[in-house]
């Protein structure tokens, strides 16, 4: 068994960071989850910065989309989570309702939304929906 060190810069898991903020589901705590994202990627860029600046602002546009579907369409409060992966950033936006999101069609003459589902799919290496009678978690994966 080698006991010289890797050579790598791969974080452990002990050291790859992570952060939950919880919101009452109020119209204003959309910027404030963009808010909180914002400063855990601030801390994330301190030790390992993005591998490419469009990342930053891919993160904050999915996080600022699923809260916002957070507000509109479930009621009562929702919880963010951000934590580091091997490879980019894992987002975890819990709410209460458990109906899972579904792309609807997009008319900009409407101006009745419909692009924040396409977009998150778009920006996002991978997405699933967990849903039980508590609510449900939407995840994404983001690059960094």
């Amino acid at each position: 068994m080698s006991t010289e060190p890797r050579g790598d810069d791969a974080l452990t898991s002990e050291e790859i960071p992570s952060r939950t903020n919880s919101f009452v589901g109020e119209p204003h705590d959309v910027t404030g989850a963009r808010l909180a994202a914002e400063e855990f990627l601030r801390d994330l860029a301190r030790s390992a910065p993005p591998s490419a600046p469009e990342y930053w602002d891919d993160i904050l546009l999915v996080v600022t989309e699923l809260a916002a579907n957070a507000v509109q369409y479930a009621p009562g409060p929702f919880a963010l989570r951000m934590r580091r992966t091997f490879d980019g950033v894992h987002v975890v936006l819990h709410d209460t309702s458990s109906t899972e999101p579904a792309p609807r069609p997009f008319d900009p003459r409407s101006g009745g939304g419909g692009i924040g589902w396409h977009l998150i799919h778009t920006l996002c290496d991978q997405v699933s929906v967990v849903a039980d009678d508590r609510g449900k978690d939407v995840h994404v994966f983001l690059p960094w």
